[in-house]
């Protein structure tokens, strides 16, 4: 399925954040139980009054990056539907939220080719200028901090204005098996990045 997927609103409210914020979270795991989802999702779910959080759907139809097939870039190229929905997703969106696991010390080549698409035209890209976080889990003991930051770098290159100060790297040991809505001190930390981040708009 291409395009978002609504989420729910919480019905936490967060001072100084203006109402009817959207952000865009683009997950770096395309497998349907995976537990960085299952963050994005939460992220949904206890988002601020007057924040919604939508998770993209089809980010592993989105071609690889290839500028002869690029419609922003090649007038002769067709449009392309998944890279349609991304951009118009992005240009839709206030901020962006990227909940992303680490591959082999960096991140997943999902979210690489998300940067690519998004980064053109190139200095008027769909997230340019709006406020980006990046956050996450792995299986390593840092929870995933080396692809965090390279992500963080990426996007900024990018153009997003990526705040550096919305860190949460989550090794999924902590979680001792649990769903991470399970976890009250989880949820409390999401909830915190999204209500920073909604901040941050405007």
């Amino acid at each position: 399925m291409q395009g978002c997927r609504p989420t729910t609103e919480g019905n936490v409210t967060v001072p100084g954040i203006n109402s009817d914020i959207k952000i865009l979270a683009l997950v770096g795991s395309l497998r349907a139980a995976s537990i960085n989802r299952q963050i994005a999702e939460l992220a949904a779910a206890v988002s601020p009054a007057g924040v919604t959080v939508t998770v993209f759907e089809g980010l592993g139809e989105v071609p690889f990056y290839n500028e002869d097939i690029d419609d922003a870039m090649n007038a002769d190229a067709p449009a392309l539907a998944p890279v349609v929905a991304l951009r118009a997703a992005a240009a839709d969106a206030d901020a962006a939220l990227v909940v992303t696991p680490e591959y082999n010390g960096s991140f997943p080549a999902v979210i690489k080719n998300a940067i690519d698409w998004l980064s053109r035209p190139f200095g008027d890209g769909a997230l340019k200028g709006k406020p980006l976080a990046v956050i996450g889990g792995s299986f390593g003991q840092y929870g995933g901090v080396w692809a965090h930051d390279a992500t963080r770098k990426s996007f900024a290159i990018a153009g997003a204005e990526v705040i550096e100060s919305i860190k949460l790297s989550v090794p999924f040991r902590t979680l001792e098996g649990k769903a991470p809505a399970e976890d009250a001190e989880l949820s409390a930390s999401v909830r915190d990045v999204v209500g920073k981040l909604a901040a941050e708009v405007g």
